[in-house]
């Protein structure tokens, strides 16, 4: 949590910026999920799915999970606070509250790749949908992983 600069904040003040921060960023990744999620939820309901082979409705039910884990991962910040609220804990609320966040952007890009693999294997052969997904899979692996990581590397 500390940062490699000086700003003239006191610990209560980086702690109140740093929940703020992560506030904005979870508005953002809540809303696509829960979009996300309802869409797949819709899914199921569809005359056509039922007619869907086993590998597909295994697809569903992994991407499905995922989702919801995603959507419940975003949100418990919220029930974390309510929790905590005027505790004096906000140093534990965001350090929770990030690890939430990070496991929600696993559980979210699982969900996402399997989204992707239902879409594709109903328009391309299925080995072709699972190698597009695949990297697809690698291509979110190098944006929200390896480039942060290379940057806070290179910036030490």
């Amino acid at each position: 949590m500390d940062e490699p600069y000086s700003r003239a904040e006191d610990r209560g003040e980086q702690l109140d910026r740093h929940w703020n921060e992560l506030l904005q960023e979870l508005r953002l990744a809540q809303t696509g999920t829960q979009i996300l999620f309802a869409f797949l939820l819709g899914i199921a309901f569809q005359s056509k799915f039922h007619e869907a082979d086993e590998f597909t409705h295994d697809v569903y039910a992994g991407t499905l999970i995922a989702s919801s884990l995603a959507v419940a991962l975003f949100l418990a910040p919220v029930a974390f606070h309510r929790m905590l609220y005027k505790q004096g804990l906000r140093d534990h609320l965001v350090t929770f509250a990030d690890r939430l966040a990070r496991a929600g952007l696993a559980f979210l890009v699982l969900a996402v790749c399997g989204g992707v693999l239902i879409a594709l294997d109903v328009v391309l052969r299925r080995p072709l949908a699972i190698t597009t997904v695949a990297i697809v899979f690698v291509w979110f692996l190098l944006f929200w992983v390896v480039l942060p990581a290379w940057v806070r590397h290179r910036h030490r």
